[in-house]
């Protein structure tokens, strides 16, 4: 067991802890103050439920021995089974010390997608959707991109993107953030418009959702370097790089919006800051710090005129995780493609590096399968939930607030004096 290892990866998790609150503040802050408190809840739940799927057989059908390059084995790691001695190790750290790194991962995946229903969606129904969500799409797409061969074991055999594609996705880009914004999608579409919709929406608490943004940005360094398993120069990368792509799209974005509405707001900074890190997750190992600054620009001026998409077309992503996640990531994913430089940690070149078009093709088949299969997957989850229990609030309660109506838990008791 390697200490030095270990004591980082423990910080890296208390890191990642603190993106939980991070999101449910950020998202917490942007709706309105009759739905807040169920916007937060939405992100506790999904990790509580997540996080129980995890250990019972989530992390055996991520890391398990690979069916096909498709899932890992249900029952070979079935409740942490054979996991817990101190001499099963990772490059020197505990393998349970690993799965509770990765468990956050999925939590937090799943915990994405609740912002594309906003203010309608039943708590039940979500949790519902959370649950069947995270067994069909995540657990499956994340050993498609992270169960590397020999892994966990030095015998097992890993995922189709990671092991025969080779597509690079550091820590996350197609398994986290395609993955959650293409089942986002899919919610918005089945929930369909909020009763609000075509309104100017109005953030409830800026400061929250400033405040939820910058959890996250200290928690993303966790996220990405925590992704090299070793406290060492590839980690250090891995953090510069995620800083200055975050810094380059926060700018990018004040810019667009300075351009096309006449004023800079905190939401579009809060907003170009996660842009940034969205991006940067995959590529934050293949990218020089200069090319992460490009990276983050290209992201920055995109994704707040991808947001728009919405109005052109109709679906209710209240929150924009279209088109901050899946756009974003889909811009990550695919610039590795042209600006990957062999000097960075992942070893290899992009187009504007000598490399041709090798790396690209790779990069956009891995974003398109994610895509397409959770989606699909997401759709018919949802789809279903609709016709049994039931996935939407009333219109009426949803005028009331969900927060009084159904959860009679507002998040603020407000008395004129």
């Amino acid at each position: 067991m390697d200490t030095g290892t270990t004591a980082f990866m423990l910080c890296c998790i208390i890191g990642l802890t603190m993106m939980i609150p991070g999101l449910a503040l950020f998202y917490g802050g942007m709706v309105s103050v009759k739905s807040s408190t169920n916007m937060m809840m939405m992100t506790f739940g999904a990790v509580a439920v997540v996080g129980v799927l995890w250990i019972l057989f989530g992390f055996s059908m991520t890391f398990g021995t690979s069916y096909g390059g498709f899932v890992g084995s249900f029952t070979e790691f079935l409740g942490m089974k054979n996991l817990l001695e101190p001499m099963t190790t990772i490059n020197g750290l505990p393998v349970s010390l690993f799965s509770l790194f990765q468990a956050l991962f999925a939590a937090i995946t799943v915990a994405l997608i609740s912002g594309a229903a906003a203010d309608r969606m039943k708590f039940a129904a979500w949790m519902v959707f959370a649950t069947i969500w995270a067994v069909l799409v995540y657990f499956p797409v994340a050993h498609w991109v992270f169960a590397v061969d020999g892994t966990v074991t030095k015998d097992s055999v890993g995922g189709w993107i990671a092991n025969k594609l080779h597509a690079i996705d550091f820590a996350g880009g197609t398994a986290v953030h395609i993955n959650a914004g293409a089942a986002a999608l899919a919610v918005a579409i089945v929930l369909g418009k909020g009763v609000n919709w075509g309104r100017l929406r109005k953030p409830h608490n800026v400061p929250l959702t400033l405040l939820g943004a910058g959890l996250l940005w200290a928690g993303w360094y966790a996220f990405n370097g925590g992704s090299a398993l070793a406290a060492g120069n590839s980690a250090a990368i891995v953090m510069v790089t995620t800083f200055v792509a975050t810094c380059a799209a926060t700018l990018a974005w004040l810019a667009v919006e300075k351009l096309k509405d006449g004023h800079v707001t905190g939401v579009g900074a809060a907003a170009g800051a996660i842009t940034g890190l969205v991006a940067i997750t995959p590529a934050c190992g293949a990218v020089t710090p200069v090319g992460a600054i490009v990276l983050g620009l290209v992201a920055g001026a995109i994704c707040p005129l991808a947001v728009g998409l919405k109005d052109k077309f109709g679906y209710d992503d209240s929150l924009d995780v279209v088109g901050v996640h899946l756009v974003g990531g889909v811009i990550g994913t695919l610039l590795i493609g042209l600006l990957a430089s062999d000097t960075m940690p992942n070893k290899v070149n992009g187009l504007f590096y000598g490399g041709g078009f090798d790396q690209l093709w790779r990069q956009a088949v891995a974003a398109l399968a994610v895509m397409v299969y959770s989606f699909v997957i997401a759709y018919l989850i949802a789809l279903a939930i609709k016709k049994t229990i039931g996935i939407r609030i009333s219109p009426e309660d949803e005028e009331l607030g969900i927060d009084t109506k159904v959860h009679r838990d507002a998040a603020y008791e407000l008395e004129l004096v």
